[in-house]
């Protein structure tokens, strides 16, 4: 009786004992991102303004908030651009429209009660921590345990690879948005409908980064009965949107009027918008001609997983997905590629299992190659127009040439996106 009693209170204690590490840990962490909140503010951002990507959401929110305007107003974009310039912007500038859905203003609402800079430094250590979660994530998806090296070397790559950098450079909302993506993904697979659902909602703060992958996720969702998963992100998108239009009632059509204004501001567009537009000159119809294929051939790969229930294929239908999305996007920007992080991370690990140093080394390529790539191409302060071909055309190509590489694999995901949802 006294045994089984201790046993008793020991099994007891450990809820609690477990309860106390994950606070240690929390506490831990908290202190290293006030830390580095601190270093980066000192370093960077008082210094050296800048995170222009993330200044017009926040100075939007910020006149939303403080002066009552409404971010897409042209009071609203000219302190914006008085932030960025020092003056209205010019004609040849881009103007810095808010440009983002109106709900942008509750998920950056705590960061406008500080200076700029303070809100530049938060925002960065939270994309670079968004960078490192996702990683993390993506390693217990695909079920790989890198030896500890390797491991450092992988997450130092996930910082300084090009794409990651620029992001953090401009303190680009994408990072976010691939966070909230991969998040999904993965609470999907681990049962967890709500947290997925929730995710994949806030996710659409950014809708070019995701105008398939929600449809097709929602799509999968009503074939496999996930409803939790359904319900949760009906809700918060839903909640979202009425407080949107209870707040500002005509912000939609302001956001649409400021999204048909993008075009005529940016220099580049989607990546096939490139090959076409500059290489072969073929315009909007070969663009749209072009985007119809691939549209095309995407919808036969969802009929195959969600009608044919070809289970099997789901891993690579969603890794196909994103690819097409930011092939033929209206527009999008190198930082958004932070996406094919996903799949390479799959590839990385089937690499591992012949060698660990061939890892390493396609790590240090895919670290150097576009930095040189970059840097031999830069016009003044913009990016070369070929910065977007090689990521998304190399990840469709790769993707159909190991198909059934990711079919024969597909266990690793698609058994748990089956399993029943707590």
């Amino acid at each position: 009786m006294q045994s089984q009693s201790a046993s008793s209170r020991h099994n007891a204690a450990r809820p609690a004992l477990r309860a106390g590490r994950w606070l240690i840990a929390g506490a831990l962490l908290l202190g290293v991102a006030a830390l580095m909140v601190l270093a980066t503010h000192d370093v960077l951002t008082e210094p050296h303004p800048g995170h222009n990507d993330f200044m017009s959401r926040w100075e939007g929110v910020r006149a939303f908030w403080y002066d009552g305007l409404n971010p897409y107003d042209e009071q609203a974009s000219a302190q914006i651009q008085e932030r960025i310039y020092g003056r209205p912007a010019e004609a040849d500038e881009d103007p810095g429209y808010f440009a983002y859905p109106f709900y942008t203003v509750f998920l950056l609402w705590p960061l406008v009660h500080t200076s700029y800079a303070r809100a530049a430094a938060i925002w960065m250590v939270l994309l670079e921590a968004c960078l490192i979660g996702a990683q993390i994530l993506l390693l217990d998806l695909f079920g790989w345990r890198p030896k500890p090296w390797l491991l450092g070397l992988l997450m130092l790559w996930t910082l300084v690879q090009y794409f990651a950098a620029r992001g953090l450079l401009l303190g680009q909302p994408g990072v976010v948005v691939y966070f909230l993506e991969v998040l999904a993904l993965w609470s999907l697979t681990r049962r967890r409908d709500r947290l997925a659902g929730i995710a994949l909602a806030i996710s659409t703060l950014k809708p070019q980064m995701g105008y398939l992958l929600v449809p097709f996720l929602l799509l999968w969702a009503l074939t496999a009965r996930r409803w939790r998963f359904i319900g949760w992100f009906v809700g918060v998108f839903g909640a979202l949107m009425v407080a949107s239009f209870a707040v500002e009632p005509g912000w939609f059509a302001d956001w649409l009027a400021q999204i048909r204004l993008y075009p005529s501001y940016t220099a580049i567009g989607s990546p096939v918008w490139v090959v076409m537009e500059y290489y072969l000159g073929l315009g909007a119809a070969g663009e749209w001609a072009v985007n119809g294929l691939l549209f095309a051939g995407l919808l036969w790969v969802w009929r195959a997983v969600l009608w044919q229930r070809r289970e099997q294929w789901l891993p690579w239908a969603l890794m196909l997905t994103l690819t097409v999305t930011h092939l033929a996007a209206l527009r999008t920007a190198t930082p958004h590629f932070v996406v094919f992080v996903i799949p390479l991370t799959f590839y990385l690990r089937a690499l591992s299992r012949r060698s660990n140093g061939l890892v390493a080394l396609v790590l240090v390529a895919l670290l150097v190659l576009p930095w040189i790539h970059f840097l031999a191409t830069i016009e003044g302060d913009f990016e070369h127009q070929t910065m977007y071909l090689p990521a998304p055309f190399g990840m469709l190509a790769l993707l159909w040439l190991t198909r059934r590489m990711w079919w024969g694999e597909a266990y690793l995901i698609t058994g748990r996106f089956g399993d029943t949802p707590n």
